[in-house]
Formats: C-alpha cells, structure tokens, sequence
C-alpha cells in the first residue's frame, strides 16, 4: 500500500552536486576539473563572446554602411476574413469585440490591425478602427455588403 511513509524517489533522480577544490579525496582534486594551467584554469580567467585570440574579430571585420528601417518598422495583428467570417454575422467589428470573441491575444492586443483577404467571405461586416486593410479584402468587404468606416 503506498502511503507518505513509503514514498520513493525513482532511482536516479537525486544525484549528488560535484564539489570542486574541495582536495583530493573530492574525485575533483589538484586542477579541479580546469585542466592544466592556461586563461581558462586562472581565477577570473576566461575570455568574452566575439574574441578570437587577439586575430580581429568578426563584428568588426564587417562593413556598417548603409540603413537599416528595423526600428522604424510598423508591426500589425494580421487576421483574415475568413476566421472573421466564423464569428461575427452581420455585426459591428471593433479592436473590443475581436479581443472579446478571442482574435486579439497579449501583445496583438495592443498592435495595429491589419486585415487580409484569405479564403471566402460574404458577411456584411462593418468594420471601425481598423488601421489597415489589403486591397483584395477591400474588394471582399464591399462586395458582401459591408462597410468600413474610421475612428
């Protein structure tokens, strides 16, 4: 019968830490695992990310011309008609009604929306506050019926 008494660790699961530069009956004596000599074996010894042995290190081999827009760069919550379309009927789509039916989730939340045109669609969804939208899910929008409207 198992009870609280009886309870075991299965074999292997507690395994003992090594204890280094703790002298020779350690198993980790007289280098203590650091091997002989070198930067590496020396106290606050070891070198950084990027260091070649004094050669001239990648990072700055490299040319650092020209621009980069990454930090300029505008990232939207992307949803398509069709998951919109499984959801909503012939209602009004707003950044609260999309995190309430669970479309917008953690950062999304907060990121412009960006709607795409993917697979079919042919509600009549009016659609406020969206930022963008593709021109083929324009098309979409219209042709069902719906309408888009700002702020």
């Amino acid at each position: 019968m198992l009870t609280l008494t009886t309870l075991k660790s299965p074999r292997g699961t507690n395994k003992n830490t090594k204890r280094i530069g703790r002298g020779q009956g350690s198993g980790q004596g007289t280098q203590a695992g650091k091997g002989h000599k070198g930067q590496k074996a020396r106290s606050g010894g070891g070198i950084r990310i990027g260091f070649e042995g004094g050669q001239m290190p990648l990072y700055r081999r490299l040319p650092k011309v020209g621009f980069s827009n990454a930090p300029f760069k505008i990232e939207y919550a992307v949803l398509n008609l069709e998951k919109l379309a499984t959801k909503f009927e012939n209602e009004v789509v707003t950044r609260e009604t999309l995190i309430d039916k669970g479309f917008l989730s953690g950062i999304n939340k907060s990121l412009p929306i960006k709607i795409l045109a993917k697979g079919e669609f042919n509600k009549a969804l009016t659609f406020k506050g969206i930022e963008k939208f593709s021109a083929k899910a324009l098309e979409l929008v219209k042709k069902a019926g719906g309408k888009i409207e700002n702020a």
